[in-house]
Protein backbone atom coordinates (compact mmCIF):
# COMPACT_ATOMS: atom_id res chain seq x y z
CA UNK A 1 0.00 0.00 0.00
CA UNK A 2 1.49 3.11 -0.63
CA UNK A 3 1.01 6.21 0.78
CA UNK A 4 -1.67 7.39 -1.32
CA UNK A 5 -3.38 4.58 -0.76
CA UNK A 6 -3.48 5.01 3.46
CA UNK A 7 -5.63 8.24 3.13
CA UNK A 8 -8.85 8.12 4.82
CA UNK A 9 -12.04 6.56 2.77
CA UNK A 10 -14.80 7.74 5.11
CA UNK A 11 -18.44 6.43 4.58
CA UNK A 12 -21.67 7.42 5.81
CA UNK A 13 -25.12 7.40 6.01
CA UNK A 14 -26.96 10.46 6.79
CA UNK A 15 -30.38 8.87 6.25
CA UNK A 16 -32.36 5.75 5.50
CA UNK A 17 -32.09 6.40 1.07
CA UNK A 18 -28.16 8.01 1.48
CA UNK A 19 -24.70 6.63 0.87
CA UNK A 20 -22.11 9.71 1.10
CA UNK A 21 -18.46 8.58 0.55
CA UNK A 22 -15.46 10.79 0.75
CA UNK A 23 -11.50 10.56 -0.13
CA UNK A 24 -8.59 13.44 0.01
CA UNK A 25 -6.72 12.71 -3.26
CA UNK A 26 -3.33 14.31 -3.64
CA UNK A 27 -3.87 16.24 -6.78
CA UNK A 28 -5.62 19.18 -8.23
CA UNK A 29 -9.61 19.14 -8.68
CA UNK A 30 -8.99 19.80 -12.98
CA UNK A 31 -6.99 16.22 -12.72
CA UNK A 32 -9.11 14.40 -10.92
CA UNK A 33 -12.65 15.97 -12.35
CA UNK A 34 -10.65 14.72 -15.83
CA UNK A 35 -10.49 11.23 -14.48
CA UNK A 36 -13.70 10.90 -13.53
CA UNK A 37 -14.96 12.02 -16.99
CA UNK A 38 -12.25 10.70 -19.70
CA UNK A 39 -13.10 7.43 -20.78
CA UNK A 40 -9.47 6.25 -21.36
CA UNK A 41 -8.80 7.68 -17.65
CA UNK A 42 -11.82 5.74 -15.91
CA UNK A 43 -11.11 2.49 -17.52
CA UNK A 44 -7.74 2.98 -15.59
CA UNK A 45 -9.73 2.78 -12.12
CA UNK A 46 -13.11 1.74 -12.37
CA UNK A 47 -12.84 -1.43 -11.92
CA UNK A 48 -13.74 -3.10 -8.53
CA UNK A 49 -11.64 -5.83 -7.47
CA UNK A 50 -8.48 -6.92 -9.25
CA UNK A 51 -10.15 -9.55 -12.38
CA UNK A 52 -12.31 -7.18 -13.48
CA UNK A 53 -11.77 -4.89 -17.31
CA UNK A 54 -13.87 -2.56 -18.66
CA UNK A 55 -14.78 -3.47 -22.33
CA UNK A 56 -17.16 -0.78 -22.77
CA UNK A 57 -17.15 2.88 -21.83
CA UNK A 58 -18.74 5.18 -22.97
CA UNK A 59 -19.27 9.10 -21.77
CA UNK A 60 -21.38 11.96 -23.16
CA UNK A 61 -20.39 14.66 -21.26
CA UNK A 62 -23.21 17.33 -20.90
CA UNK A 63 -26.67 18.21 -19.39
CA UNK A 64 -28.79 15.77 -20.83
CA UNK A 65 -25.78 12.79 -22.17
CA UNK A 66 -25.35 9.45 -21.41
CA UNK A 67 -22.51 6.87 -20.43
CA UNK A 68 -22.82 3.32 -20.16
CA UNK A 69 -20.02 1.24 -18.37
CA UNK A 70 -19.37 -2.83 -19.10
CA UNK A 71 -17.46 -4.36 -16.90
CA UNK A 72 -16.49 -8.28 -17.57
CA UNK A 73 -15.03 -10.32 -14.82
CA UNK A 74 -12.20 -11.95 -16.15
CA UNK A 75 -12.61 -15.71 -13.91
CA UNK A 76 -16.11 -16.25 -15.03
CA UNK A 77 -17.14 -14.24 -18.25
CA UNK A 78 -19.78 -12.88 -16.49
CA UNK A 79 -20.86 -9.14 -17.28
CA UNK A 80 -22.55 -6.57 -15.56
CA UNK A 81 -23.08 -2.61 -16.83
CA UNK A 82 -24.00 0.24 -15.45
CA UNK A 83 -25.93 3.24 -17.93
CA UNK A 84 -26.64 6.58 -16.74
CA UNK A 85 -27.64 10.27 -17.84
CA UNK A 86 -26.23 13.55 -16.46
CA UNK A 87 -28.20 15.78 -15.09
CA UNK A 88 -25.67 18.42 -14.31
CA UNK A 89 -21.81 18.82 -14.83
CA UNK A 90 -20.21 22.00 -13.91
CA UNK A 91 -16.64 21.03 -14.51
CA UNK A 92 -14.45 20.72 -12.71
CA UNK A 93 -16.46 21.00 -9.19
CA UNK A 94 -19.62 19.46 -9.77
CA UNK A 95 -21.31 16.39 -11.71
CA UNK A 96 -24.73 15.24 -10.85
CA UNK A 97 -26.59 11.82 -12.62
CA UNK A 98 -29.03 9.19 -12.63
CA UNK A 99 -27.28 5.63 -12.80
CA UNK A 100 -29.46 2.83 -13.60
CA UNK A 101 -28.16 -0.75 -13.64
CA UNK A 102 -28.56 -2.15 -16.83
CA UNK A 103 -30.00 -5.73 -15.95
CA UNK A 104 -32.30 -6.98 -13.43
CA UNK A 105 -30.94 -8.11 -9.73
CA UNK A 106 -28.61 -5.54 -9.15
CA UNK A 107 -28.37 -3.19 -6.13
CA UNK A 108 -30.83 -0.63 -7.30
CA UNK A 109 -31.11 2.99 -9.26
CA UNK A 110 -30.29 6.09 -7.32
CA UNK A 111 -29.04 9.75 -8.38
CA UNK A 112 -25.43 10.21 -7.38
CA UNK A 113 -23.73 13.82 -7.02
CA UNK A 114 -19.88 13.96 -7.19
CA UNK A 115 -18.69 17.11 -5.55
CA UNK A 116 -14.42 18.48 -6.24
CA UNK A 117 -13.24 20.74 -3.71
CA UNK A 118 -9.65 21.54 -4.10
CA UNK A 119 -7.53 23.45 -1.08
CA UNK A 120 -3.57 23.31 -1.04
CA UNK A 121 -3.25 20.88 -4.21
CA UNK A 122 -5.31 18.26 -2.83
CA UNK A 123 -8.74 17.71 -3.80
CA UNK A 124 -11.66 16.39 -1.65
CA UNK A 125 -13.79 13.98 -3.49
CA UNK A 126 -17.29 13.33 -2.02
CA UNK A 127 -20.40 11.03 -3.79
CA UNK A 128 -23.40 11.37 -2.59
CA UNK A 129 -25.77 8.37 -3.67
CA UNK A 130 -29.57 8.83 -3.00
CA UNK A 131 -31.28 5.86 -3.81
CA UNK A 132 -34.97 5.44 -5.04
CA UNK A 133 -35.53 3.87 -1.18
CA UNK A 134 -34.36 2.52 2.05
CA UNK A 135 -34.39 -1.19 0.32
CA UNK A 136 -32.35 -0.41 -2.29
CA UNK A 137 -29.89 1.69 -0.39
CA UNK A 138 -29.16 -1.33 2.14
CA UNK A 139 -29.23 -3.77 -1.02
CA UNK A 140 -25.86 -1.59 -2.16
CA UNK A 141 -24.58 -1.72 1.18
CA UNK A 142 -24.81 -5.48 1.50
CA UNK A 143 -23.66 -6.38 -2.12
CA UNK A 144 -20.17 -4.66 -1.35
CA UNK A 145 -20.37 -1.24 -3.26
CA UNK A 146 -18.78 0.65 -0.70
CA UNK A 147 -15.82 -1.66 -0.48
CA UNK A 148 -15.68 -1.49 -4.06
CA UNK A 149 -15.51 1.88 -4.58
CA UNK A 150 -12.48 2.16 -1.77
CA UNK A 151 -10.96 0.02 -4.12
CA UNK A 152 -11.40 1.63 -6.86
CA UNK A 153 -10.62 5.11 -5.28
CA UNK A 154 -6.97 3.12 -4.38
CA UNK A 155 -6.68 3.20 -8.11
CA UNK A 156 -8.12 6.54 -8.97
CA UNK A 157 -4.95 7.50 -6.27
CA UNK A 158 -2.78 6.38 -8.83
CA UNK A 159 -4.13 7.42 -11.85
CA UNK A 160 -4.33 11.51 -10.73
CA UNK A 161 -0.46 10.93 -9.54
CA UNK A 162 0.32 9.67 -13.32
CA UNK A 163 1.35 6.49 -12.29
Amino acid sequence: MNAQQSQAFEVTTPSDREIVMTRVFNAERARVFRAFTEPELIRRWLLGPDGVSMPLCEVDLRPGGRFHYRWRFDESGAERGLIGTFREVEAPTRIVYREDHDEEGNQGDATVTTTFVEHNGLTTVTMTLVFDSRELRDKAMESGQVEGTRICFDRLANVVLGE
